[in-house]
């Protein structure tokens, strides 16, 4: 208590100390990043997706932008200091405002709760890519919910899309899907990292995807086991089942059957969708599967262990019976994602023991980026 105490309060003297982290100044042919706090600021989006950062710290020591590689930054006769990084692949990136060796969020950026602690963001633009982007269409709603939950003995809170038209035609009812977050992350990635609604309302309003309810629930749920199997996603598996979809189905109007349900995820909500997906098909009839490390790349241990037949009885052995209860089983990667190889084997095992599988890659490694190409993909499939 007394270490957190004191690092607490060495930030806030940092920040207090040194002002705002970034100069009121846009440069020339830059445009602010959409993730800053005040748009008139910096950090700064070169044409070549190079980045400039200027924090005004006259007292520091040293300063370094922590974007996965670390840039020194220069101190300028102003007290301003400045660095201009290399082209950032376009997408999601986190990133810490290092202060004389202390790594803090950067006031300049809206913080993000991804790297299991609230974190800067910054959003670099794709080319041509814009499904992400709000536009002038019908706009559906992004509500927290809160329901009790009897695996944790808490409330715990949930978001909830619907789609546009879901408050006035009341005799309408809609298809679930259930949307999991990564490691180190909570209910807010999807929401805010992921743009969930938006990605929703575009493909809706292009006719590309069913009208549908999203459900982004808290999967930060400890069984005692960690790592991938049907035992240590237990405590997960009743709180979807037992609590997550009776709180939704008995306060919106969903189509309450399996064929109108679906479980999907990123990395450790991947896994989670895995499991609970195929072992309760009873309940859901799609599963989605982005980037999940549940088939290998990032445990030795893993890597030599994973057999999607012994994971679930029948799953290889007895595809026919699987492929006619499921609708639709998504694998997804980045094709950078050190997943990648392992994902391709065990999609390729899948398929040659008759099991219907859509496999699809997005450039990218383990990244938001291919993560928001992935539900753009898995929604345009799910419920045809």
């Amino acid at each position: 208590m007394k270490t957190v105490k004191i690092g607490a309060l060495l930030i806030a003297l940092l920040i207090g100390h040194f002002g705002f982290a970034q100069s009121p100044t846009i440069l020339d042919s830059s445009v602010p990043a959409s993730t800053n706090i005040n748009q008139n600021d910096c950090p700064c989006i070169m044409p070549d997706n190079s980045v400039v950062f200027r924090v005004n710290a006259p007292n520091a020591r040293r300063i370094q932008i922590d974007l996965g590689k670390k840039y020194d930054m220069v101190k300028g006769d102003d007290g301003f200091w400045t660095v201009r990084t290399e082209p950032i692949e376009p997408g999601f990136h986190y990133y810490f405002l290092v202060i004389d060796d202390v790594p803090v969020a950067d006031p300049a950026s809206n913080s993000f709760f991804g790297t299991g602690r609230m974190t800067s963001g910054i959003d670099i633009p794709e080319q041509g890519v814009d499904f992400y982007s709000i536009k002038n269409v019908p706009h559906g709603a992004m509500s927290s919910r809160h329901y009790f939950s009897d695996v944790t003995n808490s409330w715990r809170r949930l978001y909830v899309y619907t789609p546009p038209g879901y408050d006035t035609d009341v005799e309408k009812r809609y298809p679930v899907v259930y949307l999991q977050h990564g490691g180190g992350e909570d209910e807010t990635g999807w929401v805010r990292q992921g743009k969930t609604d938006v990605i929703m309302d575009n493909l809706i309003a292009e006719g590309k995807a069913e009208p549908m309810i999203v459900v982004i629930a808290n999967g930060n749920i400890s069984a005692g086991m960690r790592g991938y199997s049907s035992e240590a996603m237990a405590g997960f598996t009743r709180e979807m089942i037992h609590n997550i979809v009776p709180f939704i189905e008995k306060n919106y109007r969903t189509i309450p059957n399996a064929k109108n349900r679906a479980v999907s995820g990123l990395s450790m909500g991947g896994g989670q969708s895995f499991y609970v997906g195929l072992e309760n098909l009873d309940v859901f009839s799609s599963v989605g599967i982005f980037s999940s490390g549940i088939f290998g790349g990032i445990r030795t241990n893993i890597d030599s262990i994973f057999d999607a037949e012994s994971e679930i009885p029948g799953l290889l052995s007895n595809s026919k019976e699987f492929n006619e209860k499921i609708d639709l089983l998504y694998i997804s990667c980045g094709e950078a994602d050190m997943r990648i190889n392992h994902t391709k084997s065990a999609v390729a095992k899948m398929r040659d023991e008759g099991l219907k599988v859509e496999f699809n890659t997005f450039p990218g490694d383990h990244e938001w980026q291919v993560w928001r190409k992935s539900l753009h993909d898995f929604i345009q499939q799910v419920f045809k």
